[in-house]
């Protein structure tokens, strides 16, 4: 009787003798417990983590920003507040996480209010991102790459300003690129810089 409980506790089939002896026994089904226990824990861990991993990976692409307020990152949106608003759209191509001089235009220029109402009047904001150490969705990625080839930037932060159109036929975007600048370290400067290029 003690035997057959202890065999369908481990959950595992196991040929039981009266000869063995009983210490061993009692090893074997603790062992066998914590067996069962471990891969059953193993398990739960695996498909939890699963479960986190992709809720992050969505979250990531539904929930991903700009990291200067009032910015957009998708060009079907800045474009469509271009049409909209018959704004032309300037683009910051930035290294949100390593690039110095980046930071320092933010700092500067994009985080001062004063900017903030410049730029409501005059243009479409969009950031395109080219961090190292964080990740964007794989959409923007590609989107950026693809901004940063038809305009050969080389650097960062390199700032365009540009009109789109639209091809009705293929989708794809043509792009009247206005003119560019970079750091600028105030932003009386900078917008001067930009009112000179949309005019």
């Amino acid at each position: 009787m003690e035997w057959g409980l202890i065999a369908k506790e481990c959950s595992i089939k196991i040929a039981l003798t009266s000869v063995m002896p009983r210490p061993y026994v009692g090893h074997l089904r603790i062992f066998g417990t914590q067996i069962v226990i471990n891969l059953h824990m193993k398990r739960l861990q695996l498909l939890l983590f699963i479960a986190l991993l992709t809720g992050t990976v969505a979250a990531q692409s539904s929930t991903y920003t700009a990291g200067n307020e009032g910015w957009m990152v998708d060009m079907d949106e800045a474009y469509a507040a271009s049409v909209k608003e018959g704004k032309p759209i300037m683009a910051n191509f930035t290294g949100s996480d390593w690039c110095g001089w980046c930071k320092r235009l933010t700092a500067s220029v994009f985080s001062k209010p004063e900017f903030k109402e410049w730029a409501k009047e005059n243009v479409i904001l969009l950031e395109l991102d080219f961090p190292r150490r964080t990740s964007i969705p794989e959409k923007y990625k590609k989107q950026n790459a693809g901004m940063q080839r038809a305009l050969k930037v080389t650097g960062y932060p390199t700032v365009w300003v540009f009109n789109l159109g639209k091809d009705a036929d293929t989708g794809k975007y043509k792009i009247d690129a206005l003119g560019k600048t970079g750091y600028t370290p105030t932003v009386a400067e900078f917008t001067n810089k930009v009112d000179q290029i949309i005019k």
